[in-house]
């Protein structure tokens, strides 16, 4: 009984490597306290690729930690987020169609104006301008490369 009870205590430090993720709203105050640059990544909830991808990126270990520790990262449901966002001194609200909906903000982010492809990453300085855009799969690889490329910036 002793080892489970050991085990179940340390069961929620195998989880503690994640990365932290912000909101739009709290990246004006936090702007302000620690510039950095920012990640943003558009997903949805029945978009298979986005949870795959979520999965990989949060076991690589030297991935969490260079995102934790230098930039700021956004997860944006752009199907279910329907609060009023304020961005880049724009508001967005959700534009429902029926039973679904997709958020202005996310076709705003999005090259493709009709519907993004999911997952959608967007990469912006610390000045908020955009460095590099990518709809589709990133590997952690791929991630930790472009990272390291904004880094250098």
């Amino acid at each position: 009984m002793r080892p489970f009870i050991l085990f179940l205590m340390f069961v929620p430090c195998f989880y503690l490597s994640q990365m932290k993720t912000g909101t739009f709203s709290d990246l004006e105050h936090f702007q302000k306290e620690v510039s950095s640059p920012v990640v943003i990544h558009l997903y949805t909830d029945w978009c298979a690729i986005c949870k795959i991808e979520s999965f990989r990126m949060n076991k690589d270990d030297a991935l969490v930690k260079m995102m934790n520790e230098h930039f700021y990262l956004i997860n944006f449901e752009a199907e279910k987020t329907k609060d009023k966002i304020r961005f880049q001194n724009r508001e967005f609200e959700y534009l429902p169609n029926g039973n679904s909906g997709i958020h202005e903000l996310a076709l705003a982010l999005s090259k493709n104006k009709n519907q993004p492809v999911y997952p959608l990453w967007v990469f912006l300085d610390k000045h908020q301008n955009l460095i590099y855009y990518q709809e589709g799969q990133m590997t952690p690889e791929k991630m930790k490369q472009k990272l390291l490329e904004i880094s250098a910036l």
